[in-house]
């Protein structure tokens, strides 16, 4: 993809989350069943590196399981993350604003000693334009982690509800082509508080293996989850060790 399309599109999505990100917020105050799932299946002493944290339910969420570990969130937008810092005392949470998308720009300010349990990006890949933007994250994820660590990462598998294949919007809406972006690539409405629009891409199964194991990880495990028949997230675990 051409750099200054890319660009483009992670402004539309930078000027939707700013625009739109407290009545987007409003609409997440809980976390997807797939989520529960994992974070169910944690020991509660991980130290976790949560990106695209949003409005910090994850965070809130482990509190509430009386998780012991450190947990960083990051996020670009500010209306998210205002609605992010409160959080129940006790609970070791911070948060910090940063572009997901820039993310190898920050990695001095990310490390911690031996490396991160855990790095999660859920519901966040999806908004990357771009093989090369999201191998950059993946690779900095991956100096990111500790050896034994995890990278978990959900998508959106919009394309499987009728409802929200209805909300596909032509390209020219923003200015773009069809011709400008990446097969998959789709520019998605929003109609609460006002009009806006989004950059989604929607992710095969057989799509991520090949980026990862080029960043250096081995696909583990994945399902699908969430909404109308469990299959609107394709969740997928990730780690270091490429050995069979």
């Amino acid at each position: 993809m051409d750099a200054d399309i890319a660009a483009r599109l992670i402004e539309i999505n930078r000027d939707f989350y700013t625009q739109f990100g407290g009545s987007f917020s409003a609409t997440r105050h809980r976390i997807q069943p797939g989520v529960r799932r994992l974070i169910g299946m944690l020991n509660g002493d991980e130290s976790i590196l949560d990106l695209g944290c949003g409005n910090g339910e994850l965070a809130r969420e482990l509190a509430k399981r009386g998780h012991r570990g450190p947990y960083l969130g990051l996020d670009f937008s500010l209306p998210l993350l205002h609605d992010a810092e409160p959080q129940p005392e006790g609970f070791s949470a911070s948060f910090m604003q940063i572009d997901i998308t820039q993310l190898s720009k920050y990695g001095t300010q990310l490390v911690v000693p031996g490396g991160w349990s855990l790095i999660t990006a859920f519901a966040v890949l999806h908004h990357i334009p771009s093989y090369e933007i999201r191998l950059n994250i993946l690779r900095s994820v991956h100096g990111l982690l500790a050896a034994d660590g995890k990278f978990i990462l959900s998508n959106w598998q919009f394309l499987n509800s009728e409802k929200l294949r209805s909300r596909i919007q032509d390209w020219s809406k923003v200015g773009l082509s069809k011709e400008d972006v990446d097969s998959g690539d789709y520019l998605l409405d929003w109609r609460s508080g006002g009009e806006g629009f989004r950059y989604v891409h929607h992710f095969e199964e057989e799509e991520l293996p090949g980026i990862a194991d080029t960043a250096g990880f081995k696909i583990r495990d994945s399902f699908y989850s969430d909404g109308e028949g469990g299959k609107l997230s394709l969740y997928q675990i990730l780690d270091n060790d490429l050995t069979p």
